[in-house]
């Protein structure tokens, strides 16, 4: 089985390092007046991770599948649904994959900066081509990424730190980007206090940055057309010098 080193090692934490009750209550939102005005019923979560967002879709009466390339994180996910009540089928399978599934859905998600971590410009148009191929006719693909017009440009290496505690056990999460020719280490520090005593690891992945002219081209070549550009879940405008985020809205 495919090894994915930085997210197998980050499973374990992924829920302490994510605000999920706050994260879901601002993205759901968006997502649920774009499935309204679409008629989507069916979604396939690609890059799922530790599967919440299929989870809180189920929950609100969609069919929801996730994916993930990582088994580490499937299996998680498919520990969150049982502790939810939520129907949702996880595979293990990632992006040039999903077509295997051999299934077919009104939507697919590929949130959380994750098409960045294919490196090449084929890989990416492949995992585009893999999207439009398990949508129906008139389905809609939202992707969204870091606004990296922004981050490259102004070589923005940290974000913010994260926290969680439990009793006496607390962890931080500190995470940062070193930049190459054409493209970042992503990497994570993650500090762990057990009563008075810390621990520590590094963890860290490559991503290929997508800008926004890149991923406005790549998908109008792998078929999607009435492409729209958001810089937030609030449906603002992209702006490249000032969005937080690039989110992408493509019809098949």
């Amino acid at each position: 089985m495919t090894q994915v080193p930085f997210y197998d090692a980050l499973a374990s934490d992924y829920d302490r390092f994510v605000n999920w009750e706050g994260r879901l209550a601002h993205e759901l939102p968006f997502l649920e007046r774009l499935f309204a005005d679409h008629g989507v019923r069916r979604v396939l979560d690609a890059a799922c991770g530790t599967g919440h967002h299929a989870i809180a879709l189920a929950r609100r009466g969609y069919e929801a599948v996730g994916a993930d390339l990582s088994a580490a994180m499937i299996e998680q996910a498919r520990r969150n649904a049982a502790a939810a009540g939520a129907q949702v089928g996880f595979s293990v399978a990632g992006f040039g994959g999903l077509a295997a599934l051999g299934e077919t859905f009104d939507a697919v998600l590929c949130l959380g900066n994750s098409l960045p971590h294919l490196l090449t410009e084929k890989a990416q148009a492949e995992a585009l081509s893999d999207f439009a191929t398990v949508l129906h006719p008139g389905g809609v693909v939202v992707i969204q990424n870091r606004n990296f017009d922004r981050v490259w440009r102004l070589r923005e290496r940290f974000m913010g730190p994260q926290s969680c505690r439990d009793g006496e056990r607390e962890w931080v999460f500190v995470r940062f980007y070193d930049f190459h020719e054409a493209t970042v280490s992503f990497n994570m520090i993650r500090l762990q206090r057990n009563g008075d005593f810390w621990t520590q690891d590094v963890e860290s992945t490559e991503l290929r940055p997508i800008f926004h002219d890149g991923l406005a081209g790549a998908l109008g070549r792998a078929g999607f057309f009435r492409a729209a550009f958001h810089g937030g879940y609030d449906r603002s405008p992209f702006d490249p010098a000032h969005s937080s985020d690039l989110i992408a809205v493509a019809q098949k």
